[in-house]
């Protein structure tokens, strides 16, 4: 009698590390990185708050796209992912989901992202999931991140996206604020990830992956994430200045962000420099708040 008591319990354990095997495929922390920036950029194009009917079906639709992109991105890496200590334990290369299953899942994501989004939002937000699915699982993923060390810069296009897709979803076109937006959060990926990947040089160096903090000396991913750092707060501040739902607020705010990220990733150089422990997961840890912060003050800017 136990042991037939005991089964359910098993059985409902197994299913539920089957479907966070699933879940995890997508990298959940990445999405809700990403949507991060999507709400905001609605909120902007609408002058307000956007009708929760187009909000979640955007919302829903942009988590299904980033999470095919992501999907794909793991099963098309499951032989690197084994070679590193960071992603070994990944659903593949764990042996938790077959790469068959794992593309299956992929393409039905995929599928329902862009219906979702074709039927309650707008033909050209539909696209751009569309380009920004193929440009990270495709471009970045199959052909770019293992031949040029500017992989980054080019996956940080897609990462982009949902700023351009949540604007779309409300206006059905775009704009320069909307663009403004997109290159903001596109220079800001550059010292996120090299942070990262700084690291994680050594996996990636296993992997054969010519990160830039595999090719390049750290002083040089240092100088580097100075620049985009600056550029970051560039962008900031002409968003703030081209977009009419923005004022003051935004521009002391958002400025005072853009600041904060300068001068940290000043300070990862400067220990670089120093040759003391650099700690870039601090600079990355400080990217994350930054981008965080700043789609909120986003938020509030349009709704005060």
């Amino acid at each position: 009698m136990t042991a037939l008591a005991e089964r359910p319990a098993v059985s409902a354990r197994r299913l539920s590390g089957l479907v966070g095997a699933y879940v995890a495929l997508t990298k959940p922390k990445l999405v809700e990185l990403l949507l991060v920036t999507t709400l905001p950029a609605m909120m902007m194009a609408a002058d307000g708050w956007p009708s929760w009917r187009l909000v979640g079906a955007t919302m829903v639709g942009g988590m299904f796209a980033a999470g095919a992109a992501n999907t794909f991105n793991c099963w098309y890496d499951r032989d690197i992912d084994r070679l590193m200590s960071r992603t070994a334990n990944r659903p593949i290369p764990s042996g938790v989901v077959s790469p068959r299953a794992a593309l299956v899942f992929g393409l039905v994501l995929a599928a329902a992202s862009l219906t979702l989004l074709w039927v309650a939002t707008t033909p050209l937000a539909t696209a751009l999931a569309a380009v920004a699915i193929l440009a990270y699982s495709v471009v970045y993923t199959m052909v770019l991140k293992r031949r040029t060390r500017h992989n980054t810069v080019f996956g940080a296009f897609p990462g982009a996206a949902p700023v351009l897709i949540g604007w779309a979803a409300v206006t059905g076109s775009l704009d320069w604020p909307a663009l403004a937006f997109f290159a903001v959060v596109f220079c800001w990926q550059m010292p996120h990830f090299w942070a990262l990947a700084s690291r994680f040089r050594e996996d990636y160096a296993r992997a054969g992956v010519p990160m830039l903090s595999v090719v390049a000396g750290p002083e040089s991913v240092g100088r580097q994430s100075v620049a985009w750092a600056w550029a970051t707060l560039g962008a900031t501040l002409l968003m703030g200045s081209i977009t009419p739902v923005l004022d003051w607020a935004f521009a002391i705010g958002g400025g005072l962000l853009g600041a904060w990220y300068v001068a940290e990733s000043h300070q990862w150089l400067d220990r670089i420099r120093a040759g003391v422990p650099d700690r870039p997961m601090k600079l990355f840890s400080v990217s994350i708040t930054h981008m965080t912060l700043l789609s909120i003050a986003i938020a509030i800017d349009v709704l005060v």
